[in-house]
């Protein structure tokens, strides 16, 4: 068994041959670019057993080689995976099922007949591939870089397949961040963790890929620093797979999902104080600003107007084909990755950092709850705008960790909170006065509320 470790970048047909020049590639490249054509052929069984327990099994053809092949899951987000890989050489195209025995075979699947599994659609691309290697902080480094280009094919329906894999092979998995990074900052490049086979399935299903990352898992005694951890790299993931799946089938709440990951990632970047020092996260607050206040505007627009709809996805193209979305992304995830909210803080900070999540969150709510001023509000609704950073901190911690304040109603509190805010952003009229006032006081009546204020 082998663990694979790469970093997935969805790239357009145009910038390939760019990328091969790139001077970051060029100056860590070993010996000449290769190519070669791959067959796949994907197998599972008619219910697609395979795929409801993420795993994947298919025979690959390489020249004269045969090899087959079975990935289990593994962890995946902001675009970087890593996965248990199991390799077999093959004298001919027939899946060995003696092959898959209990020491790679998932118990979820334990009960399955093999003699079910039959093939279920291909992924023919052409790959040019590279060794890169190079010295990181004094440890080598060695990364391998391909770029695949060619067609996933289900029955009668087939996608693209453009996309940039670069798989460590010795190293620190940051240097696949950096790489990245370096490479997104001059062609657009997009971190995205589908998987070949998860576009096969999606072209039998458009809902089989998931467009959330798994759920942080939170407890009332882990450190504050690890839930800010786990909460971030949930929404970034998150906001990744949105938008790979806006891009695909442009369903509309797809793209007002992905807005809020971005909204919530914003807010928790200004919601940790002393624990977080602002100049700390500053480059990544100003990119979130320009991105959200760009595709709030169009989303808000798009609301009650279908022709703005309609022209949006052409819009969402092309800002894939800019820099500006991949930079952040990898940015974000490089960021989280070196722990860098934790440079630079004081002692307080650290120690704030340090603290147990429910009796900072429960601080942290009691502080925001007191300075958003309701009865202020109530009298004066029209300057409530003013107030949708500080609900937008206080919906991203409810949204995420409500379940660990022991406030009662805390559900209720959430769902008023953000209507509360949805109704901020609209356009001021009379209507939307009496609506910000009314939402203002079912607010104040919640009994989470008043224990807040307490």
């Amino acid at each position: 068994m082998a663990k694979e470790t790469e970093i997935k970048l969805r790239i357009s047909p145009a910038s390939l041959a760019t990328l091969r020049e790139h001077p970051s590639l060029a100056a860590r490249g070993v010996g000449q670019w290769q190519t070669s054509e791959l067959l796949n052929r994907y197998y599972d069984t008619a219910d697609f057993a395979l795929a409801n327990s993420q795993v994947a099994l298919r025979i690959r053809r390489d020249g004269e080689q045969l090899i087959q092949t079975l990935k289990s899951k593994g962890a995946s987000v902001a675009g970087l995976s890593e996965r248990n890989e199991f390799d077999w050489s093959l004298k001919s195209n027939r899946l060995v099922l003696s092959h898959l025995d209990d020491n790679c075979w998932p118990e979820s699947l334990r009960e399955l007949d093999k003699k079910q599994l039959k093939a279920v659609f291909n992924t023919d691309f052409k790959r040019q591939f590279a060794e890169l290697r190079w010295l990181r902080d004094g440890v080598a480094t060695v990364v391998e870089v391909a770029l695949d280009q060619g067609l996933v094919i289900a029955e009668q329906q087939q996608e693209d397949i453009c996309e940039v894999e670069l798989e460590l092979r010795e190293g620190n998995p940051l240097a696949l961040f950096e790489l990245a990074l370096e490479l997104a900052a001059d062609v657009a490049l997009m971190p995205c963790d589908i998987s070949k086979a998860e576009r096969g399935y999606r072209l039998f299903d458009g809902n089989s890929y998931s467009v959330t990352a798994d759920a942080a898992q939170l407890s009332a005694e882990m450190p504050l620093d690890d839930a800010f951890a786990a909460i971030a790299w949930q929404l970034l993931g998150s906001s990744q797979r949105l938008a790979e799946q806006y891009r695909f089938n442009g369903h509309w709440k797809l793209l007002e999902q992905w807005l809020q990951q971005l909204v919530n990632l914003r807010a928790l970047l200004a919601s940790l104080g002393q624990a977080m020092p602002r100049n700390t996260s500053s480059a990544l607050r100003e990119q979130l600003d320009a991105l959200i206040n760009d595709w709030r505007v169009r989303i808000l627009a798009g609301t009650d107007e279908q022709s703005v709809r309609e022209a949006t996805p052409l819009e969402f193209a092309a800002e894939l084909n800019n820099t500006r979305w991949g930079v952040l992304s990898l940015q974000m995830a490089l960021w989280l990755q070196n722990k860098e909210w934790q440079s630079k803080r004081t002692t307080r900070g650290a120690r704030q950092g340090t603290a147990a999540l429910q009796n900072w969150l429960l601080q942290f709510l009691k502080d925001e709850a007191k300075a958003l001023q309701v009865h202020r509000y109530m009298r004066q609704p029209e300057d409530l705008a003013e107030q949708v950073p500080r609900i937008e901190r206080l919906l991203v911690w409810l949204q995420t960790a409500r379940h660990i304040t022991e406030l009662v109603d805390s559900d209720r509190l959430f769902g008023v909170l953000r209507e509360l805010h949805s109704i901020a952003l609209q356009p001021l009229d009379a209507e939307a006065l009496v609506a910000r006032r009314e939402h203002l006081g079912h607010v104040l009546t919640l009994n989470a509320w008043k224990q807040l204020l307490r």
